[in-house]
């Protein structure tokens, strides 16, 4: 055994160098905690004596994740989405929990353990693959509004489920009334929280804010989360009841993305600590032992959970494909799961040696869904035939748009972007196609007459079917960094020489992209801080061409395409400024040219003050050339600097002077 400084020195120093691992993985951080857990743990080091306090203390962290649930809990949403959510999302729930009790009977497993087993493994996780989810950009297909809906129901179920799992460790005799004074209690408390309590908190948290301080603003948070969580403890519920039920009232409120900031770090760190003590229960040497069974009861999760999901589907009047997707995503446990088995092992309902089997399942059936995910599309045509026809359907679709176009436009995503952009090019007199993963957006925007496809930037058949190999310019609208990167990689396999323009969100991963070969990226910060520069200098009195003119000599630093100011014909003193600055002007080297043969570093063109900004060959742009760069006849070169410059570069070019 160790000091209490120690332990805790231990579970931080296994935390970060474990969850840094997975993180860096791209795997869920909770299996880092599990795993932490279970080397502390008494069948391992066996380095903490109390864990009872552990468990007291980690049950917090389930408390800020339910309060957290109930911020996010909104009535238009769900009305939104009432046919997914409590159509599809109580089949999903309640034949989950059918079949393990069907199952449970027949291998003499008692109906209340059965139950709750049911429940327990009737969950998948939220965190895992809603983060798949927007980082795939399938939120607003068809499988992806199906599986967020399925989860958000999952998520309200939790709530009954905490209320009836410890009431099922009743004798039978008392059960029945165990569970009618439960639910009443609760109806009790929810009418009294719900009714009185919407007012009340709006008011109250009117009164905090103007006190202007924030750690006046995050006692209340904090005062009010647990002072629930007590409230609905004595009466005899669980504290995780009125955690949500405090989330549900500031929801109501317009302090909910304050609070939900405020209380992330908290919600946390406390739900990593509630994982590290499940993770300290796990036998690892028993689960070795188990393994047979283990693998059972993962196949038998993920294959019967895969079922019930697309069978739930298909009900629903879902696609084949639609169906099969969706019980992949959701044939996998979740983080709620280790929430309801705690409490089933609390409550006694399952032999230990089964709880072992449960966890290890649960673990490495969270293990395999980015897996199971990324193999999706594969599975899904091996399982469901018509999905070639209707991938082929799609792909014809697009062609059909791309046919008679040549040196035009692929817009991936035709979101607020997208749409700004197609304008401007349809002003232009440019064709453009776009491609969006949206299937509603797509509707419309095609009835209203906009060249724009339902299909996937970040597969190659989509891309050559939009006829990149015709296109002009690739420009990628996506604010997700990953996203681009996987769109750009399909680009630059199929057409290395076309230009690709890339949105991202701030220059963090600008070089990330230019790497991988963007022609040039913006980033939406560097934009928004120049308009926000130039109305302010118009608004102080700043004259409107040196505003313009400074902003041009801004974006000349930054992006590389747009160096150079274009010589103008008014005959005022900005517009002989400008005839000094430095300019964008191309040269062709012809046959007998001096630079033929010779590297850029050869001709010493920086020592003249130019800079080759960009080199044209057969077709294809290299920007910022490297200096061994050797020329060719009909090179093409971009050089940057003044008139002057420009001319005494472009004679050593030819004659080496």
């Amino acid at each position: 055994m160790v000091n209490t400084l120690e332990l805790v020195l231990a579970l931080l120093a296994g935390a970060v160098l474990v969850v840094g691992i997975f993180r860096s993985l791209n795997l869920p951080p909770v299996l880092g905690y599990l795993m932490v857990g279970a080397a502390v743990g008494p069948h391992a080091m066996n380095l903490m004596a109390d864990t009872g306090g552990a468990r007291y203390l980690a049950e917090f962290g389930v408390v800020f994740l339910m309060f957290t649930i109930g911020l996010e809990f909104s009535l238009p949403r769900l009305f939104s989405m009432k046919r997914i959510v409590f159509g599809l999302g109580i089949f999903q729930v309640l034949a989950s929990i059918l079949l393990v009790m069907a199952v449970g009977a027949l291998a003499g497993l008692g109906w209340g353990a059965a139950f709750a087993l049911g429940g327990t493994l009737a969950m998948s996780s939220t965190a895992i693959l809603s983060k798949l989810l927007s980082d795939r950009l399938e939120l607003d297909s068809k499988h992806g509004r199906e599986t967020i809906g399925v989860l958000l129901f999952q998520d309200l179920a939790v709530v009954p489920l905490l209320i009836l799992i410890p009431a099922l460790s009743k004798p039978a005799d008392v059960l029945l009334e165990t569970l009618a004074l439960a639910t009443v209690k609760a109806v009790v408390v929810l009418g009294l929280v719900l009714f009185f309590g919407q007012r009340l908190m709006r008011a109250w948290f009117f009164h905090v804010a103007r006190q202007r301080s924030a750690e006046f603003f995050m006692l209340n948070v904090l005062f009010i989360t647990l002072g629930l969580a007590w409230l609905t403890e004595m009466a005899g519920l669980s504290m995780a009841l009125g955690a949500f039920l405090a989330g549900m009232l500031i929801s109501e409120t317009e302090y909910r993305y304050h609070v939900e900031e405020d209380i992330k770090p908290f919600r946390d760190v406390l739900l990593g600590l509630f994982f590290v003590t499940v993770g300290m229960f796990l036998d690892v040497g028993q689960i070795i032992l188990s393994l047979p069974a283990v693998m059972a009861m993962l196949a038998a999760l993920l294959v019967g959970k895969f079922l019930i999901a697309g069978a739930a589907s298909r009900v629903l009047g879902s696609a084949q494909g639609t169906a099969a997707r969706t019980g992949l995503w959701l044939c996998a446990g979740g983080e709620f799961g280790f929430v309801l088995l705690s409490q089933v092992d609390q409550a006694r309902l399952l032999s230990p040696a089964l709880s072992q089997v449960v966890v290890a399942a649960l673990v490495l059936s969270m293990l395999l869904a980015p897996l199971i995910v990324q193999a999706s599309e594969k599975i899904v045509l091996r399982l469901v035939p018509s999905e070639w026809m209707s991938r082929s359907l799609q792909l014809t679709s697009i062609a059909t748009q791309s046919m008679f176009v040549d040196k035009h436009a692929i817009l991936c995503g035709f979101g607020r972007n997208g749409q700004y952009l197609g304008r401007l090019l349809e002003q232009e007199g440019i064709t453009y196609i776009a491609l969006d993963l949206d299937p509603e957006r797509v509707r419309e925007a095609a009835a209203a007459g906009e060249t724009v496809v339902f299909g996937d930037a970040a597969k190659r058949e989509t891309l050559i079917a939009a006829g990149i190999s015709r296109a002009s310019v690739v420009v990628i609208t996506y604010a997700d960094t990953d996203a681009a990167l996987r769109a750009m990689s399909q680009v630059r396999s199929i057409c290395p020489n076309v230009p690709v323009v890339v949105r991202t969100a701030d220059e963090v991963d600008l070089d990330k992209l230019r790497q991988a070969g963007a022609a040039e990226v913006v980033p939406e910060s560097v934009e928004s801080s120049l308009m926000l520069a130039s109305h302010a200098l118009a608004l102080v009195g700043i004259p409107l061409p040196r505003i313009l003119k400074r902003i041009r000599e801004i974006r000349a630093e930054r992006y590389h395409l747009l160096r150079g100011f274009y010589r103008g014909g008014e005959a005022n003193g900005e517009a002989l400024e400008e005839r000094q600055q430095i300019r964008l002007h191309s040269v062709v080297l012809d046959a007998g040219a001096y630079a033929i043969g010779k590297t850029l570093a050869d001709l010493r063109l920086h020592e003249l003050g130019v800079e080759v900004s960009a080199l044209r060959r057969q077709r294809v742009r290299i920007v910022e050339p490297a200096v061994e760069t050797r020329l060719d006849m009909d090179d093409v070169l971009v050089m940057l600097g003044t008139p002057s410059q420009l001319a005494n570069a472009e004679t050593r070019l030819f004659k080496g002077l």
